[in-house]
This record gives structure tokens, sequence and C-alpha cells, in this order.
């Protein structure tokens, strides 16, 4: 796989970052190697197959408002674009490699919800993280980055509020807990706003119908499909 590009143009922390170890899958998310998180992320390896496992968590508050983050502008991929509440991968770890009942996934999801937003891991137990499926998408980010990942969908509504968060401003511009309503307006009316691909992706496809089933989450649960999006 690729691994020549000068990353010095780049902030540090970031290009550390992409030292870590990213879990590398086949189609059906079942893991064949460990890569780069680099090497994961350059198109030109991509392009050849190179598949990750991924996640996202969407935090809802007790009003049942979506916490939305921009990412920083420090960002090597997708810098400045507007997503869900968190989002990135499990290591190749054994914690993280942890297939039963999506553990390792929900582990890495806290890890990253205390990374990324500062929020402590007692406020989001494994156990109330909720997997509702798996989504396989490649787009992007310019002609060198992209993403191409099975994402595994987390949801988590409680009392959250702002002030639980300690945003890593390195990681993370902006925060907003929004409405359906509201989050529709910023699609339609999106000024000089980006979104993530994998995030426009899931809300034409899912978000809108299980966010109105926020109290009956397991009637959207589909743990065996991986839904190829944007193919």
């Amino acid at each position: 796989m690729t691994d020549n590009v000068n990353l010095d143009e780049y902030d540090d922390e970031q290009v550390k970052l992409m030292q870590e170890m990213c879990i590398v899958v086949n189609e059906k998310d079942e893991k064949i190697s460990a890569d780069t998180k680099k090497n994961c992320h350059l198109m030109e390896n991509i392009k050849k197959g190179l598949l990750h496992r991924a996640f996202s968590v969407f935090l809802f508050d007790s009003e049942n408002k979506l916490l939305l983050q921009q990412r920083a502008s420090e960002k090597i991929t997708f810098p400045d674009c507007w997503t869900n509440t968190c989002c990135s991968h499990p290591l190749n770890t054994p914690l993280e490699l942890e297939e039963t009942a999506q553990i390792g996934v929900r582990r890495a999801a806290q890890r990253k919800l205390e990374h990324e937003l500062g929020i402590k891991p007692e406020k989001v137990p494994l156990d109330d993280l909720v997997f509702l499926t798996r989504v396989h998408y490649l787009a992007p980010s310019d002609g060198l980055w992209g993403e191409h990942e099975i994402d595994y969908i987390l949801f988590i509504r409680g009392n959250f509020t702002l002030n639980d968060l300690a945003v890593n401003k390195n990681e993370v511009s902006a925060v907003e807990f929004l409405s359906p309503e509201e989050l529709r307006q910023k699609f339609n009316n999106p000024g000089n706003l980006k979104f993530t691909p994998w995030f426009k992706l899931i809300c034409e496809n899912f978000l809108f119908k299980w966010w109105k089933k926020l109290d009956d989450l397991e009637s959207s649960k589909d743990i065996l499909t991986i839904h190829k999006l944007g193919f």
C-alpha cells in the first residue's frame, strides 16, 4: 500500500493520529488485517479496495435533539465539515477488536467521545450505546484523501447538555444540538456550511425515520445487514 505521502504541511497532533492502526475488513466486515489510519485514508489505496471498520455516534438529549459537531480546520480529512456527534474508528487492539455484541466498537466510541468532546465514560455507558446497523460507503475528501468504511451506527439518548462537553479544539471547532426540523433547514439552506458525505448519506437514507422512533429503537435495528450507500 502507498505510504509515501509527506505530512509535513499538516497539524502535528493530527499527523500523530495517522499512525493509529485501523481494522482492515472485507465487504462482509470480516477482519483481514490492520493498517495505519494514514494508509486507510489515501485515495490511491481506497481505489485498490482498502476498506476499514468505523463507527458513527448519534447522541440525543432529553428533548430528542441531536448533537452535531463541526470538524476542526486541523483535521486532515473533511476539515470544517459538520457531521454527527462523533465519527471515528475502532483500533486494532484486543479491547476494540472484540466483536461479541459489537463491544469493541462501543468501547472505541466511548473512548472517542471523551477524546473529541470531553464526555466522561460514565455519562455514556457501553450498554446505553445502541447498535442499529452498518453502512458501507466510499467518499473522496479531496484528490489525496478519502473514506472507505463499514460504519457501525450507534445511538444514545440521555440527559446531556452542552455543559457536559469539554471540546477538544484540535478535533472539533463547534457543537450544536438540533431538532429534526432545524437540521432539515440547514440541509435545505446550507449557505456556506459543508457536511460530511457519510452524514449526508445516513440522513438521506435513515436518520429521520430512526429519529421518530427514539422511544422504540428495537424496531429500527437491522444488525445483520450491511447497507451499501452512494455506490
